[in-house]
């Protein structure tokens, strides 16, 4: 399960995915952080019988959204759209490290659906943190929600 970095990291990790800091900052030495973990709720199955749950996404670019536009599926099915994406911004899914789209139309609906919540809450909120409050205690504290846990764990 993931674990949360220490509050003075977690605010480093915010800024950075906020893009304060990214690349050339004047020297500040903060880097963008691009790439994020996660957890499938169910996991790809391949041809042997192997179960990947665990990957890794990318930040998309400008080129990542055009492209597919251009895609002769896409035009078909505007359905179709968010495989494509998907599969452009994996970098791993398990051992795989060439998602394709034929990976991303094999994957579980519920895996599919988690990927693209994921998908925007990272490229459009700029940041995987967010504060909660506990209903017992009524405790404030930040949870990263790009970590891979599932609803409920920690």
């Amino acid at each position: 399960m993931p674990t949360l970095p220490p509050a003075d990291a977690a605010a480093s990790d915010e800024r950075a995915a906020d893009g304060q800091g990214a690349g050339r900052d004047g020297g500040r030495g903060e880097r963008l952080r691009t790439e994020f973990g996660f957890e499938l709720p169910r996991g790809y199955v391949d041809e042997s019988g192997t179960v990947h749950r665990a990957g890794v996404m990318r930040l998309a670019t400008a080129r990542d959204e055009l492209v597919p536009l251009r895609d002769d599926r896409v035009r078909e099915s505007r359905a179709y759209l968010s495989v494509v994406l998907i599969s452009r911004v994996l970098v791993k899914l398990g051992t795989i490290e060439d998602v394709h789209t034929g990976i991303v139309e094999d994957l579980f609906a519920s895996d599919l659906a988690f990927l693209q919540d994921f998908y925007r809450r990272i490229n459009s909120e700029g940041h995987t943190r967010a504060s909660v409050t506990c209903p017992s205690c009524r405790d404030t504290f930040a949870v990263d929600v790009a970590g891979g846990g599932r609803l409920g764990e920690s």
